[in-house]
């Protein structure tokens, strides 16, 4: 696997947590599970990593977006510069309708893409394909009126243009545009994304069957963002993977919350915790030390895949502490998941004070059109947390001034009986999941159709079939990816059948 896929997936989509209060949600936000491709603890496999000899062919392009692409006031026209990067190498040309790969990106620069989605370039070849990846708005060099993504989401008109519906227009303008420039509109073009990038690739072939031939969503959790309902899923699936992995880590961890509550209600108390997980700051609160766990141990679940197990190690670290507390037990765990992390003579369990773009972009994105809310009860190893549609729409107002509308996403792409729905018109689909991954509890897993198809595997773990192939896959992994390419070769052959029928009539 690619030693970037340790880098935290666009989607993750870092969804919701939310209690009560406005502190704790600003907590919950800076310590929610992201859907990104990939995440940056655990290191994989460098011998699958895509080559730089790779990156070096591709070439970049900046694109004159319109910057809204719903409305018809002056302002609406204004255009920014979109950022999309063409490797040609693998490309069978117009003539032959050879297919365009669009490689739809998530919530974060595109850089940091395309290292990972190493799925692209390793079966080019094979299609004889062009490879498109694109950029998503408001993240890496794609950021209205050349602000930074802190600048544009200070001002509330800009920052409106932000969303999923105007990004899915930006990509259709995008493919229409380097297919007119290639002289390639004959071209079929099958889109992907991994996570959130997932998620779009779906709704984009809904919403543009005339641009894109099909589509390959990996790890989409496409069910979760349908109403506001709490998901507790997610945290059953992560609870599952530890206590699978050791029962003795599973308990530690179930005890460990009610001790980091005794400890945190006595005098000086925050200062014994503080010292006791080196925190590069003091902790305010129990809150920050327990979000910053629940973090950790969702992405180890998450991105549990079979090279670099990160459950697993973790648990080693916390039972090889035999007769040390609790408190000792866990802190061995948090050394453990940042071993291959910039070394660091203290931790940063407090919320950082330089945000990414993703930690930045996504809490707006959750409070617009993306309300998708992860909760826990009993019956994992957590504490039960709960958060309600009151408490989300007050901290989406007091931070942005808005909002959230929970019915827009199952309105305006469709969500609910899906399978009664979309197996009526729709067609074309990889959804692919890894059931180790606890967002698969959002995705789809059972066919639709004969071509809305679902292809998951027991042991895989988030987004791990669009990263780059390795000689130490496992058998089932090869055999997934072998699926998905089979699936789509048969849209392509079927597209050329009906192409050369209308060219011969």
């Amino acid at each position: 696997m690619s030693s970037t896929y340790g880098l935290f997936c666009p989607l993750l989509l870092s969804l919701l947590l939310f209690s009560s209060s406005a502190s704790a949600l600003t907590s919950h936000l800076n310590r929610i599970p992201r859907l990104r491709i990939a995440r940056d603890s655990f290191l994989q496999d460098s011998g699958s990593a895509v080559s730089e000899s790779v990156l070096n062919e591709s070439q970049t392009f900046f694109f004159d977006q319109t910057l809204d692409h719903f409305n018809y006031r002056p302002e609406s026209y204004v255009t920014f510069k979109h950022k999309y990067v063409i490797n040609f190498k693998y490309w069978g040309g117009a003539n032959s309708s050879a297919p365009i790969f669009a490689f739809l990106g998530g919530e974060e620069p595109l850089a940091q893409d395309i290292p990972v989605v190493g799925f692209l370039t390793d079966n080019a070849p094979r299609f004889k394909a062009l490879i498109l990846y694109i950029e998503h708005r408001f993240y890496g060099e794609s950021i209205p009126f050349g602000l930074s993504l802190e600048e544009a989401l200070n001002n509330s008109n800009i920052r409106g243009h932000f969303n999923s519906a105007q990004t899915l227009v930006d990509y259709a303008e995008v493919i229409i545009h380097v297919k007119r420039m290639l002289n390639a509109q004959k071209s079929p073009v099958i889109v992907m994304g991994g996570s959130y990038g997932g998620m779009l690739a779906a709704w984009f072939r809904l919403k543009y069957p005339h641009i894109a031939l099909g589509a390959f969503a990996s790890s989409a959790p496409i069910l979760l963002p349908v109403n506001f309902t709490p998901h507790y899923g997610y945290y059953t699936i992560v609870s599952k993977g530890f206590r699978e992995t050791s029962e003795t880590c599973y308990e530690t961890i179930k005890r460990s919350w009610s001790e980091i509550d005794r400890v945190a209600s006595k005098q000086h108390g925050l200062q014994y915790l503080s010292e006791t997980f080196n925190t590069c700051e003091p902790l305010s609160n129990a809150s920050e030390l327990k979000d910053y766990l629940i973090s950790m141990y969702a992405a180890a679940a998450q991105y549990n895949d079979p090279f670099t197990t990160p459950v697993a190690k973790l648990c080693d670290a916390v039972n090889s502490n035999g007769s040390s507390s609790i408190l000792n037990k866990i802190f061995a765990g948090v050394v453990a998941s940042k071993r291959n992390s910039t070394n660091s003579s203290c931790y940063d369990i407090t919320p950082p004070r330089n945000a990414s773009q993703t930690t930045l972009g996504w809490p707006w994105q959750t409070c617009s059109d993306l309300i998708i809310t992860l909760a826990r009860n009993n019956k994992t190893m957590f504490q039960p947390d709960k958060d309600t549609l009151h408490s989300y729409i007050e901290y989406c107002k007091s931070s942005y001034g808005v909002a959230p509308r929970p019915n827009w996403i199952s309105t305006y792409y469709g969500g609910q009986d899906i399978k009664l729905i979309l197996q009526r018109f729709g067609s074309n689909i990889i959804f692919s999941n890894g059931l180790k991954d606890p967002y698969s509890n959002g995705g789809v897993l059972a066919n639709i159709s004969d071509t809305i198809v679902t292809i998951y595997t027991v042991k895989g773990s988030h987004c791990l079939d669009i990263t780059a192939a390795s000689k130490k896959d496992p058998d089932w992994l090869v055999k997934q990816r072998e699926a998905e390419v089979e699936t789509m070769e048969r849209w392509i052959h079927v597209y050329h059948d009906d192409l050369k029928k209308l060219r011969d009539s």
